[in-house]
């Protein structure tokens, strides 16, 4: 029976890479699971007052479907959360969805048609992509400094094309921890806006930053056809009960698109009415634990980044939020980057994510972990890798 071309192209290494994780298992070895951003999975659990939301909701008998656009109320509190970083949106810019990645399916399947190109961060979110090749689409990769945390104007000019239609952003970016500042974004934005493009801009990290004050995207937006995407999976540590939105700047270039992506939202349904209130909440309700969630994050950062700068064939750029460390691996000796994770799983079972799976051409050299468990097994995870890249100098 007949598979098509588009599904069998799909990759997700973050996930893939959990069948080889679970053959180590059955040896009997323990793993280390440094490889999905799951705040949740690592004891961040939501605040009581927001699962008591959830429950209060369906106790009220809120189980019905909500409309498609999402609960109104909650529209509105995320209009206030993106106006107060630069947007001037109401809650009919809103679109509730089943997290960030079914926003990102829903724009990207309305933007794009076969052979169209869209520019993304390298490397970038896999999910990116994924649904471009999904509906037609070609990736295009484009540099960004590390280090400094600056996208490559110049790359980004040469490889704008008459079939390009969208620039994506992700910042703070997975699996980098890179934060444009104001004057990167002005600069894409400015881009974007010359040669006629969507500019699709991810800020579901947006309050897990350290060094720098967070600008989003509404700051420098003006009327351009900017689309964010966001949700309450990372900082408002809901991820398993699945809720995003897309906001659209109140822009003209995106009247069309606003008349016909919500065609896509009423297909599905609907958003889970309960979870909805939970969001609700987690806006309206005290936001300390967030602060607290981020000054922890920012001891485990140090720690990571500390600990892989130390070791042999290792170096890592400092990452400015989220919750990833990306170390490029200066002295492979097992040839590619997948072979690298494959082996430090194999040998010393820490689990974590080949570069190539965020990009071909800027990922690969390098591996991603995720820096959420505790202190004490981030210490014994950076033992176990600085014991096998030693060994492998040898």
């Amino acid at each position: 029976m007949k598979v098509s071309k588009k599904v069998v192209g799909v990759e997700y290494a973050i996930r893939d890479i959990v069948l080889a994780a679970r053959k180590v298992e059955q040896t009997g070895m323990k793993v280390d699971y440094l490889n999905i951003g799951d705040p949740v999975q690592f004891g961040f659990q939501p605040p009581q007052n927001v699962k008591q939301a959830m429950i209060d909701a369906i106790n009220n008998g809120n189980n019905f479907y909500s409309s498609s656009e999402g609960l109104l109320e909650l529209r509105q509190e995320i209009a206030k959360k993106e106006n107060a970083k630069g947007l001037s949106i109401t809650a009919d810019d809103i679109l509730i969805t089943n997290g960030v990645s079914e926003g990102l399916d829903m724009v990207i399947s309305s933007i794009v048609e076969e052979g169209d190109e869209v520019l993304l961060p390298g490397p970038y979110y896999p999910p990116y992509a994924s649904y471009v090749r999904l509906h037609g689409g070609i990736p295009v990769e484009f540099a960004v400094d590390l280090n400094n945390s600056t996208p490559d104007i110049e790359d980004i000019k040469s490889k704008i094309t008459s079939k390009t239609v969208a620039i994506c952003l992700i910042s703070p970016n997975n699996p980098t921890g890179v934060v444009f500042n104001e004057n990167a974004l002005k600069e894409l934005v400015d881009i974007a806006n010359q040669n006629n493009l969507y500019i699709i801009c991810d800020e579901i990290y947006d309050q897990i930053v350290f060094d720098d004050k967070f600008v989003g995207i509404g700051k420098v937006a003006g009327d351009s056809p900017v689309i964010v995407l966001n949700g309450f999976s990372k900082v408002h540590l809901m991820s398993g009960w699945r809720i995003g939105y897309i906001a659209f700047n109140q822009s003209p270039q995106l009247a069309e698109l606003r008349e016909h992506l919500p065609k896509l939202a009423r297909v599905r349904i609907a958003t889970s009415l309960p979870v909805q209130y939970a969001a609700l909440e987690s806006l309206r309700g005290p936001q300390d634990y967030i602060s607290k969630f981020v000054s922890e994050m920012k001891k485990h950062r140090d720690l990571v980044v500390k600990r892989l700068n130390e070791m042999p064939g290792l170096s890592c750029s400092n990452p400015k939020g989220a919750f990833y460390a990306f170390p490029k691996i200066e002295d492979n000796k097992f040839g590619t980057d997948k072979e690298f994770v494959t082996k430090l799983l194999e040998e010393k079972g820490v689990l974590t994510v080949h570069g190539s799976g965020f990009g071909e051409q800027y990922g690969s050299g390098h591996f991603r972990l995720v820096y959420l468990p505790n202190l004490e097994i981030l210490d014994s995870a950076m033992n176990k890798i600085e014991e096998f890249v030693s060994n492998s100098k040898q």
